[in-house]
């Protein structure tokens, strides 16, 4: 869908998911280089700044979070930008952009303001657009609020978890670097189409996008070290799991001992072949077995709290 609005000379057209259609009415009207508009059409561009003779191309991306998901698509936005007109082409997933023009649309006194010159509106492009990253930020923050707690806790599991949401962040700081001198580059190539200083107004969105960035690699940091604290609690368990087993295994080993010894075919003391002792009752070969494992086990016991070892 492509849209026009315009103020005076100057002139702001908004294409929304172009079609083929839509590209060539746009080679048709401005001198733009086809390969450019063929970056348009496709989603897998590098992120890049093109000056021409009389226009700049600029292409970059900005996130879009799937929190049910726990990831990140990425939206392209494709700007060309002339001394009287700004030509805008991106999907229906950057909806903060389609919001800001149709604001542009709606609003005259919008229009008067930020239509003065291409820049201001490239300008207003821009903060919106990275202002708009926070809110994403957030959700990430959010989330990591409620892997915390499920990273002491030691019933559950949460490295899928935490591998999502490191992908997301991942994610997040590819797409937000190139935005980080973006806007001062387009600023030192756009001045010329402007009679006024903007380049506090640039260099504020600059720092905005820093901002975001200084953030992301905080929530970098954090997610390792939940990651680390989780293999190192999941091995502590698991530890404390094959102490206990190996425990009852040693105490077991008289027991099995004793038990392998008697259950050979070979006279033995005490055994049937030799004939069983009786001053107990029927059952006295079994009581003195029983004895004997439980005092080697109880021996054991307290050689091992003696070392310390439990």
């Amino acid at each position: 869908m492509m849209q026009v609005v315009t103020e005076g000379k100057i002139s702001w057209t908004d294409v929304e998911n172009p079609t083929s259609e839509e590209i060539e009415k746009l080679a048709k009207d401005y001198p733009f280089h086809p390969l450019n508009l063929d970056d348009c059409l496709s989603r897998r561009q590098l992120p890049k700044v093109e000056e021409h003779e009389n226009h700049i191309f600029l292409l970059f991306h900005i996130p879009n979070f799937e929190e049910n998901r726990i990831m990140v698509v990425k939206g392209q936005v494709s700007i060309f930008i002339g001394k009287d007109f700004v030509v805008t082409i991106h999907g229906s997933d950057v909806k903060r952009l389609t919001s800001l023009f149709l604001n542009y649309m709606e609003n005259e006194k919008l229009r008067a303001a930020s239509m003065a010159s291409t820049p201001r509106i490239v300008h207003s492009i821009l903060d919106v657009l990275v202002d708009d990253l926070y809110p994403t930020l957030s959700k990430i923050r959010g989330d990591l609020e409620e892997i915390e707690d499920k990273v002491f806790d030691e019933r559950r599991s949460v490295a899928v978890e935490l591998s999502r949401l490191r992908r997301a962040i991942a994610d997040l700081r590819r797409i937000i670097s190139p935005l980080r001198e973006l806007p001062k580059e387009i600023w030192l190539k756009t001045q010329a189409y402007s009679k006024e200083d903007l380049s506090k107004y640039f260099n504020d969105v600059g720092e905005h996008a820093e901002k975001a960035w200084d953030l992301l690699g905080e929530a970098r940091e954090t997610i390792e070290i939940f990651k680390d604290t989780d293999y190192v609690l999941s091995t502590e368990l698991t530890n404390k799991v094959l102490a206990v087993l190996t425990v009852i295994f040693t105490l077991t080993i008289p027991v099995t001992v004793i038990g392998a010894i008697y259950g050979m075919n070979v006279p033995l003391p005490g055994g049937i072949q030799a004939g069983a002792p009786t001053f107990l009752g029927p059952f006295t070969s079994f009581i003195i077995l029983m004895v004997v494992s439980a005092a080697s086990a109880l021996s054991m016991v307290f050689y091992f709290r003696h070392k310390g070892w439990f």
